[in-house]
C-alpha cells in the first residue's frame, strides 16, 4: 500500500462507522509504509489503545483467534499466553507482548489533530447523534467560518456551508501530515448563504454552474480555472460537477 492508500483506508473505516473508535494492531500496521504510520503515530492521529483481548495463536499452523490471559506474575514483565482448546498436543501458548499492541483513531483524535494542524482552538463540542465534531474557528482573507468534522459515511469537513472529503485536503509530505489551509479558507472567504455547515450536492453544483456562468458574463476566458482556484479543486473534477 502506498502512503496515501494507507491514508484513505484508516479515515473509511472510521467514517464508516460514524466516527467511534476504530482499533488497528501492531501486526496490520507493520504491513503498512513505515513513513506513514509513524507521522500518525507521532502527529497524533492514531493514538496508543489498550492491549487486544485476542490474538492470533501462535501454537500451530491452525492460527486460530483465541483470547489472551494476561498473568502478572512478575509486576515488571507480565506474561500474556492463549489456552488451547482446539488441540490435545498442545496447552498454554505464550504470545509476545508486542503482538497484543493496539492504536486507535476516532472522530475525537481527528478533530484534534486537524486542529493542531491548522492551529485552531477547539472547543470539544461533538454531537454523537449527528456524528459532528467542532474544529475551530478558521479565519479566511475575508471572513471567518466554523470548521466541522463530519461523519456520514466519509468523512468531510463543512465549513460556510460547503463540504469537502477530508482525504482530498490532507496529505503526507516530507514525513508529516499537512492540511490544504488556503483551499479550506478559499471555501470561508466565499459562504453559501443560509446554508449553515452544510450544503447539499445539488446545491453545490447549482452554486457552481451559477459562477461558471457569471464569470462568463464577464468575459473571463479561463473561467472554470478561476471557478476551480477557488473552489481548491482541479478543472477537472469542476467539468465532473458541472456537466
Amino acid at each position: 500500500m502506498t502512503p496515501d492508500a494507507v491514508l484513505r483506508e484508516v479515515l473509511d473505516r472510521l467514517g464508516a462507522l460514524s466516527g467511534a473508535a476504530v482499533l488497528f494492531s501492531e501486526r496490520e500496521l507493520l504491513d503498512w509504509p513505515h513513513e506513514a504510520v509513524a507521522a500518525m503515530k507521532s502527529q497524533g492521529l492514531l493514538t496508543k489503545a489498550g492491549p487486544s483481548k485476542s490474538a492470533i495463536c501462535p501454537g500451530c499452523e491452525r492460527e486460530c483467534v483465541m483470547p489472551v490471559h494476561l498473568l502478572a506474575c512478575n509486576a515488571s514483565r507480565p506474561e500474556a499466553l492463549i489456552v488451547c482448546d482446539k488441540r490435545s498436543d498442545v496447552n498454554r501458548v505464550l504470545v509476545p507482548l508486542n503482538c497484543l499492541e493496539q492504536w486507535q483513531i476516532s472522530g475525537d483524535t481527528v478533530a484534534d489533530f486537524l486542529a493542531g494542524l491548522l492551529g485552531l482552538h477547539r472547543s470539544q463540542t461533538h454531537d454523537a447523534n449527528l456524528a459532528r465534531w467542532e474544529i475551530g474557528v478558521l479565519k479566511g482573507f475575508k471572513h471567518s467560518g466554523h470548521l466541522v468534522l463530519v461523519a456520514k459515511g466519509p468523512l468531510v469537513l463543512a465549513a460556510a456551508g460547503h463540504e469537502v472529503p477530508l482525504f482530498e485536503v490532507l496529505s503526507l509530505d516530507d514525513g508529516g501530515f499537512k492540511v490544504d489551509k488556503r483551499a479550506l479558507s478559499r471555501r470561508v472567504d466565499h459562504p453559501v448563504a443560509a446554508a449553515g455547515d452544510r450544503e447539499s450536492a445539488a446545491h453545490r453544483i447549482d452554486r457552481l454552474k451559477a459562477r461558471v456562468e457569471a464569470l462568463k458574463r464577464k468575459g473571463i476566458r479561463a473561467f472554470l480555472k478561476a471557478v476551480a482556484e477557488e473552489e481548491g479543486i482541479s478543472v477537472s473534477r469542476l467539468k465532473q460537477l458541472i456537466h
